[in-house]
């Protein structure tokens, strides 16, 4: 019954996703902005929204041990990060394989692309260097935590701005396929593609919640505690389902939209959300926390060296998924 309700959420999933994306690039192609901006701001965080709840509520709503609302919301924190730079981007490369070939180039805008990796990896610098900042000064945890904060919004002013050349210079969002809600007779307008966009991310918040029960259902067989659970099981439940909208583009030879879409969502979370663990849990150099922040932070810099070279290749990626399997076993020894 467990594995025939997550298949059953994994198609609902999918489909959700054919429903965002389509809508997606029709309102980037309305509104004239960058694929990066389409990618890096409006996909990463309109799927990485509902995966905030999770830590948030544990956090503030949790259940009455304060304790394992706590490893929930650090493992919630951090776990996303390491899946997103880690599987995600491997299972990315991956679907295209057998297209490209090993030696095969991905292309994203390299501005962009470079701009995402480099906000990461400074923001989650910061969040390493506070898992060893003592709780009896909590003026220095706070300074960090509110430079995470408005290191994000420094980053969506920086993106906006560049949109406008980015479109300029041929990398504006194009929609190839026409709306889904257009083929059955509605005009097609903005009204439409919010409709459309309100849709598909309903789908893929009803899919993930599924999905996620069913996982919590199976992970029971495990035994395993709360903290593993909330840096393994629950990242690949919320973020990985929606980060099909990343393989989907990948396949069209999207890349910019692709990698803009998990790039982004890492800056997203690698900001916002370890300045709230920060402040409002231990934060503290555990084993399994401090492994996850570094195999993230590797997994990013072998990226951001990757594309320093002027190349990017399908194996390269293959690293990515070598690094989540050995998180896996530093994890679980």
């Amino acid at each position: 019954m467990v594995i025939a309700e997550l298949i059953f959420m994994l198609f609902v999933i999918l489909i959700a996703a054919e429903i965002f994306t389509n809508a997606l690039e029709h309102l980037g192609e309305r509104l004239k902005i960058s694929e990066g901006v389409t990618g890096s701001l409006f996909a990463a965080v309109g799927t990485a929204l509902p995966e905030t709840m999770v830590p948030l509520l544990a956090i503030f709503a949790g259940t009455g041990n304060t304790q394992i609302n706590q490893e929930i919301g650090v493992g919630a924190i951090l776990g996303a990060p390491l899946m997103l730079s880690t599987l995600s981007i491997f299972l990315m490369a991956l679907s295209v394989l057998k297209k490209r070939g090993l030696q095969g180039h991905f292309n994203p805008e390299r501005t962009g692309f470079t701009r995402d990796l480099n906000f990461f990896l400074g923001a989650f610098a910061l969040s390493a260097v506070a898992l060893f900042v003592p709780h009896d000064t909590p003026l220095l945890r706070g300074a960090i935590a509110l430079t995470m904060v408005l290191t994000y919004f420094i980053y969506i002013m920086l993106t906006l701005r560049a949109s406008a050349d980015l479109v300029k210079d041929g990398h504006a969002t194009e929609a190839h396929e026409k709306m889904f809600l257009a083929r059955i007779g509605l005009p097609q307008n903005l009204a439409l593609i919010i409709v459309q966009l309100a849709l598909g991310l309903a789908l893929l918040v009803g899919g993930a919640e599924g999905f996620i029960h069913g996982v919590e259902q199976a992970s029971t067989l495990f035994g395993i505690s709360a903290l593993l659970l909330s840096l393994m099981i629950i990242p690949i439940a919320t973020e990985l389902p929606e980060k099909v909208n990343s393989i989907l583009w990948i396949r069209r030879h999207k890349d910019t939209l692709a990698f803009g879409n998990i790039t982004g969502a890492m800056v997203f979370q690698g900001t916002l959300l370890p300045a709230i663990g920060i402040m409002l849990t231990p934060w503290a150099p555990q084993r399994e926390v401090f492994a996850g922040i570094v195999i993230t932070l590797i997994a990013s810099l072998w990226l951001r060296w990757m594309l320093s070279r002027g190349q990017l290749r399908v194996w390269h990626l293959g690293l990515n998924g070598v690094l989540y399997v050995t998180y896996l076993a530093v994890a679980l020894i």
